[in-house]
């Protein structure tokens, strides 16, 4: 039997301030009026919300009710609260059983080894570890190891173990960037999990449909009929799951209600078509061109100049290149803007913005956005016959080549268009000011995007080498995990060299801790060099030797951790026994617990 809620709205689990009333405590559901019945000739108790309020205001402000003549007004409320307290745990009004839940499903995954089951428990009871964000010590931050740990184990298709679920939901309930890989990880039983308990609600949000089993693709009736019924969250989750599996038939679904939909919802199903983009889209974006919102224009627009073959690429390319061409009349080629005079209603319907940011010029904002909707193949047959890299190279008149550059560099990542973003990037080794064209390093970042992870690291490498690590951490988050040799390698030589230069290793705090995740486990060789205390020059800052060597001792520890989890994941081949696992080194951190403090 379960108790009813509470008369006076309180909560049967003692939350409403009965410190001393548990979880699994009977709870008194009776409510005051059947007191006061009960004993006529008393007046009626005071209910368990009057009494809480009384105390939050305190005495002085609000005597209690019903006080007892002669006892003192505080006196006085504990006595009600204490009376309160026996009656709410006396008895217990009988309910309707509720109905018990199902069983869990079943995973059908294999099982995890038991050495990478009991690492897993270590790395999630150190939920603390790294709380402070602190970098000093020699231990590692076994929480910022968990990701690659879910990484990996997804990689190899286990099983959580079901004893581990709870401490893995409330893991990833506290950092969202946990949530895609711990859900995956948990499989089934995580919604199962999350539907009896509150504070795991965020997994069924996570789920398509909020954790709903969305029909199969082929039963045309049903997939229909959640479209047409369900709520907002179910039918983006079935559109999302049509784009990946078959695109056409999720486009056809989102056209036969389009007219119906409201502004906002039609912006995101439209969002929705980025997955699966293919020219066969084109004929509905087309249509989205006219809609009545502006943001689903502009968003449409956009998808569309993705498409170098569709009509408003086109139509892009005519408005571009009537605003940029070569230049004979000087001595060397050069590259003429004439930007456009005006933003005509057709500009718009194409999602060209006629109205620019504050402190921005009609012009120059009008050319930037054709320049990036233009297919970047328009600009070799309009400049000469000319390459991308001798493009960018060629000076541009007027000062309007901050202006095309830039455009450029948002269509090469639009478009991902790796021969654009190669020349638009330049040598690495160049003068940060005397790029060819993008100049920040965001802009870098996104165009190291484009091209294959080998080149990606080998550019940044080429990078660090010049300008040193103090540039370099927006370009490191966008390389493939681990660093290759040549990247690992130019990282470390930055490191050492900030060592050398005898200041403290906290400036480059960030990029130790990027090299802790990304790091190819096989430089903890390179590194144990490293680990010594170095002699102190005359001009080095007090102490930073050994602060380096304690940083390089924890990168060390943390290196080798992550081998021995990747040992421990790696399923044994039919002929090889399984591996044992390595008595632990002397730089083996302490308990998870130990650590935490």
């Amino acid at each position: 039997m379960h108790g009813a809620p509470l008369s006076d709205g309180t909560r049967a689990d003692g939350d409403a301030g009965d410190p001393g009333h548990s979880r699994e405590e009977p709870v008194n559901t009776a409510d005051d009026s059947a007191d006061s019945s009960a004993h006529p000739s008393q007046a009626p108790a005071p209910s368990w919300e009057e009494l809480v309020t009384t105390a939050l205001l305190g005495t002085d402000r609000r005597a209690p009710a019903h006080v007892v003549p002669g006892r003192p007004a505080p006196v006085a409320l504990l006595d009600a609260a204490a009376v309160a307290t026996v009656r709410r745990r006396a008895g217990l009004r009988p309910a309707r059983a509720a109905r018990r839940p199902g069983p869990a499903p079943a995973d059908p995954r294999p099982a995890l080894p038991a050495p990478a089951a009991r690492r897993l428990t270590a790395l999630l009871a150190d939920r603390s570890g790294g709380a402070a964000g602190s970098r000093r010590g020699s231990s590692p931050d076994l929480m910022e190891l968990l990701p690659q740990w879910l990484a990996a184990a997804n990689a190899h298709g286990y099983a959580a173990p079901p004893q581990v679920l709870p401490a893995l939901l409330d893991a990833a309930r506290g950092r969202t960037d946990l949530r895609p890989a711990a859900l995956a990880f948990a499989g089934p039983r995580a919604l199962w999990l999350a539907r009896l308990n509150p504070d795991w609600r965020f997994a069924l949000r996570a789920a398509p449909g909020g954790g709903a089993a969305l029909p199969d693709p082929g039963d045309a009736g049903a997939v229909r009929r959640l479209w047409q019924e369900e709520l907002f969250a179910e039918r983006a989750a079935l559109l999302g799951a049509l784009r990946v599996r078959t695109p056409a038939l999720g486009r056809e679904l989102l056209a036969s209600t389009w007219a119906a939909e409201r502004a906002e919802d039609r912006l995101m199903f439209l969002d929705s078509l980025r997955t699966g983009l293919s020219d066969a889209d084109e004929p509905f974006l087309e249509q989205a061109l006219g809609d009545r919102s502006r943001n689903v224009r502009a968003t449409a627009a956009e998808l569309l100049s993705a498409l170098p073959d569709s009509a408003l690429a086109a139509r892009m390319a005519v408005r571009a290149s009537a605003c940029v061409a070569l230049d004979r009349t000087g001595s060397a080629p050069a590259i003429a803007v004439e930007a456009p005079l005006a933003c005509d209603a057709d500009m718009e319907r194409d999602g060209v913005v006629a109205v620019p940011p504050a402190g921005r010029g009609e012009r120059s904002w009008w050319l930037g956005q054709l320049v990036e909707a233009a297919p970047l193949g328009t600009w070799s047959q309009r400049l000469g016959g000319r390459t991308p890299q001798e493009i960018v190279a060629l000076p541009v008149a007027d000062g309007w080549q901050g202006e095309l550059h830039a455009a450029w560099c948002r269509a090469a990542v639009r478009q991902r268009d790796a021969a654009w973003s190669r020349a638009l990037l330049g040598s690495p080794s160049a003068p940060e000011a005397d790029g060819p064209g993008a100049v920040s390093l965001a802009e870098r970042a996104k165009l190291l995007a484009a091209l294959d992870p080998a080149e990606r690291a080998a550019w940044v490498a080429g990078f660090i080498a010049t300008h040193g690590l103090s540039e370099a951490f927006q370009l490191l988050g966008v390389c493939a995990v681990p660093w290759a040799p040549p990247l690992g390698q130019a990282v470390v030589d930055a490191l050492n060299i900030g060592r050398d230069a005898g200041s403290y290793p906290w400036s480059f705090s960030g990029v130790m801790g990027l090299a802790e995740r990304c790091l190819d486990p096989a430089e903890a060789v390179r590194l144990e060099a490293l680990l010594a205390v170095p002699d102190e020059r005359e001009d080095a800052a007090p102490g930073a030797g050994g602060y380096w060597a304690e940083a390089f001792q924890r990168l060390v520890t943390t290196l080798r951790l992550r081998a021995a989890m990747t040992r421990e994941l790696t399923p044994p081949t039919p002929d090889t026994p399984p591996p044992r696992t390595p008595a632990p080194p002397p730089e083996t951190p302490p308990q998870p617990r130990e650590a935490a403090a």
